[in-house]
């Protein structure tokens, strides 16, 4: 790819996430994400393969779902109050077509299924722009719409999240879907602590995305496309691999590396609350982890 055309790319996916953090009106922050959308797809195209031609396409499709949804959700809150503000969201319509929206937009369960598969089909390099950048624009709109959010459903859908995240990662041998389903996971607790505390919310984002980052950097420099790829990366660098699995382990949240620090938090916060058995479900999920 041209250099010119892959630093425009990448300036026009950066500016709109940015357009779509800043914007308080319903229009702007649709206008940002359409633009992250067609900035990516050139992107996911990079290497021509059928493969990422078909995640590419499914990429599309969801993202265009999802956006269709939140200019739906924005009309229709425009038609009920009469203007266009993100904070000021009080029609249950529209904020339901914004949580599907966003559940789509994030790759969060029930509306996960698309996620492993475009990970799968994509370059190692471009997955990690789908797992930590791509994020940051939906989750700016559940921030600012979260007051309007009823509160079980949004802790529901964290907990079948962190449940299915865990549980469905299991059994794979592929690092990208392990990581997409590990991905999954994280977005589950990301929505448990949106109804908690938007600090906490942060604090888990950040970490969730450094120590993402970490991991990509890593299955890149070793070019470790399966687990049995990352095993025979030790006999090349030792050192690697054992960071590598050290920080699989800090993104599993294993005690006391620093992934089990948000989690720590999230579960002291709810211990606050009157839902034990939330908690102990929460819990319970992260073990697959």
């Amino acid at each position: 790819m041209n250099p010119l055309i892959w630093a425009l790319l990448i300036t026009s996916l950066a500016t709109s996430t940015i357009i779509t953090m800043s914007s308080n009106h319903w229009l702007i922050a649709w206008l940002g994400l359409e633009l992250n959308t067609l900035s990516i797809l050139p992107i996911m195209t990079k290497t021509p393969h059928p493969r990422s031609t078909e995640a590419t396409t499914k990429y599309f499709l969801i993202q265009a779902a999802a956006a269709t949804l939140i200019l739906c959700a924005s009309t229709l809150n425009a038609w009920h109050t009469g203007q266009w503000s993100i904070i000021n969201t009080p029609s249950t319509a529209a904020t339901t077509l914004m949580t599907a929206a966003i559940m789509l937009k994030l790759g969060i369960a029930p509306a996960h299924l698309w996620y492993p598969e475009v990970l799968q089909g994509v370059s190692l390099t471009t997955a990690l722009i789908i797992t930590t950048w791509q994020k940051i624009a939906p989750l700016t709109l559940l921030y600012l719409t979260q007051n309007n959010i009823n509160t079980h459903t949004l802790m529901a859908i964290g907990l079948t999240s962190a449940l299915l995240g865990g549980w469905a990662g299991l059994n794979q041998t592929q690092t990208r879907k392990l990581m997409a389903f590990s991905s999954i996971a994280h977005m589950g607790w990301l929505m448990v602590a949106v109804t908690l505390d938007p600090g906490l919310t942060t604090l888990t984002i950040t970490t969730y995305i450094l120590m993402t980052l970490t991991m990509f950097t890593a299955l890149n420099t070793t070019t470790s496309k399966t687990i049995l790829d990352l095993g025979t990366a030790w006999s090349i660098s030792p050192l690697l691999t054992t960071t590598t699995m050290i920080s699989l382990m800090s993104l599993g949240g294993l005690p006391p590396l620093t992934g089990f620090m948000p989690k720590w938090l999230i579960l002291k916060e709810l211990a606050m609350t009157p839902l034990p058995l939330f908690s102990a479900m929460l819990l319970l999920s992260s073990l697959p982890s």
